[in-house]
């Protein structure tokens, strides 16, 4: 559940409240409440509130990861929304051999309209594991706004230090927080000031909170976009995040598509398991990451599980901090390959730059039509870039030209690279990046490149045709796409981590540019093209193959 202030109120009828059937799961008794409440209400309201219910199955799957063995258990969910996850942990707990003898539960959640519903499941729960298990659940929902309730937490050095309130110390925390971007006046942004920047992500705070609830040894449990695991936005929060809690295990999903699919979310979400445990980097190396994956919900009782050194996955003495996670062999094999390259953009005097045409910004001289040359450059957007090409003009709606008098916001007419800032829903491919030949263009000095694009330049000169033509075939072969699938969980596509990605020696890349302008189609026989110029073996060839 979402934490906005604003609130649908509840059922005027609360007899309208679906009832449990006889024998029936506390689990699927709240999803039955849940798909209830939420089809009685707004698609905006849904959004609002961040109103995407918890999968049954992934429920159970979470409530798998729970590890604390105690005779008393305080467990946390604080965006509880119709009590799933709540519902899965508490039936895991109880069918233990050894069922703890009480399980204190807190719920928090911001919407008024599902507090009567949650107390419905949850009375249910209450009775189902007295019946069942002999178990004493004692329920206390709390209605309001999670993040704002524990703001000190956050102001706090980011929730990490010492943090004393009447819910500290559980045992558990599972949840599947809301997430949507606030802006930074929101008294939550302010008070997160310390763990993020910009307009943070509410799900983030979520975490940062319940790190400072949980005490030492407990679980943190959470099913989340995979966004905070790297990019520039979420650097601050990893560092102080990944220096309270451990991460056990993380499940990927492989379709973005279906771990919400009934709310129609599109989403890289992934379960994050971990455990509080302050100051975990300083001790001797050796602890595990797990690292499970599915295609998605059908599949997630039967899970591909790779086991990793954490240090490999995690290096807290990075800068950036990047959590990654692959999944397969192969995903190793790129991993060790691409770290051992000896260069990056930098180390060859090359930068990466965002295209500084904002189109809302410019309209005064973004235009349908021009005479380039005269008085308009072209104006190239994200979908003029495919890969390995640039089709420009396509004689889209959008813009295609820019005035000339547009001067601050104009390139000199030189060889680039440019790259889609974001991929597409569900794309093949990440990365999607195409040469720039400056004289496929050379009626214009000048060049207009839209803010959805990233560009690859030598500051002060230019790339070499055979640079440019070598650094796109690189960006868009399986090999880096696979690398970058591993460190980066967003469809944005960063120029910080392009910025941070090794490269082959620029040897290397000019040989590549050259072989690839002489394929009939530089995209057949892209792949294998290049992975036979960044390996010195057969045996390096087959480890590092990918589709």
């Amino acid at each position: 559940m979402a934490a906005k202030k604003e609130s649908s109120p509840p059922p005027d009828d609360a007899t309208m409240i679906p009832t449990p059937h006889n024998g029936e799961r506390p689990s699927d008794f709240a999803d039955r409440v849940g798909a209830w409440y939420a089809s009685q209400q707004t698609v905006d309201h849904r959004k609002g509130f961040g109103l995407y219910l918890t999968p049954v199955p992934v429920a159970h799957f979470m409530a798998e990861q729970i590890q604390v063995l105690d005779e008393h258990i305080r467990l946390l969910d604080p965006s509880a929304g119709a009590g799933i996850l709540i519902c899965g942990a508490v039936e895991a707990l109880a069918a233990r051999e050894q069922t703890p003898s009480r399980i204190e539960v807190v719920a928090y959640e911001v919407d008024q309209g599902l507090i009567k519903p949650l107390e419905a499941v949850l009375g249910h729960l209450r009775v189902w594991c007295a019946d069942a298990y002999d178990a004493e659940v004692m329920v206390k929902v709390v209605e309001g706004d999670f993040v704002l309730a524990h703001a000190e937490a956050l102001r706090l050095m980011g929730g990490l230090l010492p943090y004393r309130s009447a819910d500290t110390g559980f045992d558990i925390v599972i949840a599947n927080p809301p997430y949507f971007k606030i802006p930074k006046t929101d008294p939550r942004a302010v008070a997160a000031s310390s763990v993020v920047h910009g307009q943070p992500n509410i799900y983030g705070l979520f975490m940062a909170v319940c790190a400072a609830l949980l005490r030492k040894g407990g679980d943190f449990i959470f099913i989340v976009p995979r966004s905070f695991a790297s990019g520039p936005y979420f650097r601050v929060f990893r560092e102080k995040f990944f220096s309270a809690v451990r991460p056990e295990e993380v499940h990927v999903f492989a379709s973005r598509r279906d771990a919400f699919s009934r709310d129609e979310v599109l989403q890289e979400n992934i379960i994050f398991c971990g455990i509080r445990d302050d100051g975990w980097h300083c001790e001797q190396p050796g602890h595990y990451l797990s690292v499970t994956s599915s295609t998605g919900v059908g599949d997630i009782g039967e899970p591909e599980r790779k086991l990793i050194l954490l240090e490999h996955a995690l290096d807290l003495g990075s800068v950036d901090k990047v959590l990654r996670l692959p999944t397969s062999d192969a995903d190793d094999a790129v991993l060790e390959l691409v770290d051992s390259w000896p260069g990056t953009l930098g180390a060859f005097g090359l930068n990466i730059s965002t295209g500084p045409v904002v189109s809302f910004r410019a309209t005064e001289f973004i235009d349908k039509e021009g005479e380039v040359a005269v008085s308009h450059a072209p104006l190239i957007w994200m979908n003029h870039v495919h890969r390995m090409s640039v089709g420009w003009p396509n004689g889209k709606r959008k813009p295609e030209y820019i005035k000339y008098a547009a001067t601050s916001l104009l390139l000199p007419n030189r060889n680039y690279v440019l790259l889609r800032r974001f991929s597409a829903k569900e794309e093949r491919r990440r990365l999607t990046a195409a040469p720039y030949i400056a004289r496929d263009f050379s009626d214009t000095p000048l060049v207009g490149f839209e803010n959805h694009l990233n560009y690859v330049h030598r500051p002060a000169g230019t790339l070499s045709e055979d640079e440019a033509w070598g650094l796109a075939a690189l960006y868009n072969s399986a090999l880096l796409d696979s690398y970058f699938r591993c460190i980066n969980g967003n469809t944005q596509v960063s120029a910080t981590e392009l910025r941070a990605m090794p490269l082959p020696s620029l040897e290397v890349i000019t040989s590549i540019g050259q072989q690839v302008k002489k394929l009939d189609d530089p995209l057949t026989g892209l792949d294998e093209l290049v992975l036979g110029m960044v390996t010195d073996t057969e045996e390096e060839r087959e480890e590092a193959a990918v589709g």
